[in-house]
């Protein structure tokens, strides 16, 4: 409410403006119920997509007892329609870059989100690359850790595939924000053939630059590693990354790939030599090492496989009033 406006202004106003300037075109529902992906339309009639991930920290134990928390649902955030990265394992970059996502389209997808699900963390992993963005990210995020939201920034992730300029920024913009990195290779050469934009920030230089940002902050960084048969996954590149690492406070992320159709010739690898690849980083580098677990695979909503396609008749549809957010 604004205090110096006449209480007759507000129907005014409600009648004659909007108060999104984007519409939920659809939501489509994993089999499990666990996983929801958003199709919101902007303003100018482009589509973007964004995933909500329901986790309960509950479950499982934590040192031979239950494990505290609960319920939380995380969003995954677009940037940009479409990306020009061209990775060539993800669906996003098939669609070439089209436009970057003002502040306001990007903190709108989380008010249509909040109309689904108590939102409790922000990636910034959909659509786009976040850090070609970077004042419309950084606007957004400084919206979404401040009224009605209240986010933590510590609560709030962003990916990228190393915009090393942009990295040096962010430590002093938004200090106590979470970093990720999608790194994918541990040398130079093989980061080229599966991430042609890698070719501009060379790895040396990089790591370099986290090494600053980490040495700043005082935060560990998220490493994210996508295992590609035959590309990425072999013993070698495990000791490779834990040289690279070792010497940082990280967590590897080891992301299985998920299909894109014909939109890419690679194949997930074998479930054991992930492990294997796993067992490599914690036993001989002690690097705090994860698999992720892949939500959202049967919608096309998991990493990497975000494109914008109309939904089928499993999508349903409704578009959430500004207030009705939670908090």
């Amino acid at each position: 409410m604004v205090p110096s406006l006449p209480t007759a202004a507000y129907s005014l106003l409600r009648s004659k403006f909007k108060p999104l300037t984007s519409t939920l075109h659809s939501v489509i529902e994993s089999n499990d119920g666990v996983t929801s992906k958003l199709l919101i339309r902007l303003q100018r009639g482009d589509f973007v997509e964004a995933v909500i991930m329901r986790y309960d920290t509950r479950l499982g134990k934590y040192g031979g007892k239950p494990r505290p928390g609960g319920p939380r649902s995380t969003l995954c955030i677009s940037s940009q329609v479409g990306c020009k990265m061209g990775c060539k394992f993800c669906a996003t970059g098939s669609m070439g870059f089209r436009s970057n996502l003002s502040s306001g389209e990007i903190v709108e997808q989380l008010v249509h989100a909040s109309g689904l699900s108590n939102i409790r963390n922000i990636v910034f992993m959909g659509m786009g690359e976040p850090l070609n963005n970077y004042s419309a990210v950084v606007e957004a995020i400084r919206t979404m850790t401040g009224s009605p939201f209240q986010l933590s920034l510590r609560r709030i992730t962003v990916s990228t595939v190393g915009i090393i300029n942009a990295i040096n920024k962010l430590q002093n913009d938004l200090p106590n924000l979470n970093l990720a990195v999608s790194l994918h290779a541990p040398v130079q050469d093989v980061r080229c053939q599966i991430m042609p934009a890698a070719r501009a920030f060379p790895l040396d230089r990089l790591m370099e630059a986290l090494r600053l940002y980490q040495k700043t902050c005082q935060q560990k960084i998220f490493i994210e590693y996508i295992m590609l048969d035959g590309v990425n996954d072999e013993e070698q590149h495990a000791h490779q990354l834990g040289k690279l690492l070792e010497a940082f406070e990280v967590v590897v992320n080891l992301i299985p790939f998920n299909p894109i159709g014909s939109l890419s010739q690679y194949r997930a690898s074998e479930e054991q030599r992930v492990l294997r690849f796993q067992k490599i980083l914690r036993g001989t580098y002690n690097i705090r090492t994860t698999v992720r677990k892949e939500m959202g695979r049967d919608i096309s909503g998991a990493c990497g496989q975000l494109v914008v396609s109309l939904p089928d008749k499993r999508s349903k549809g409704s578009v959430p009033d500004i207030e009705d957010l939670h908090r």
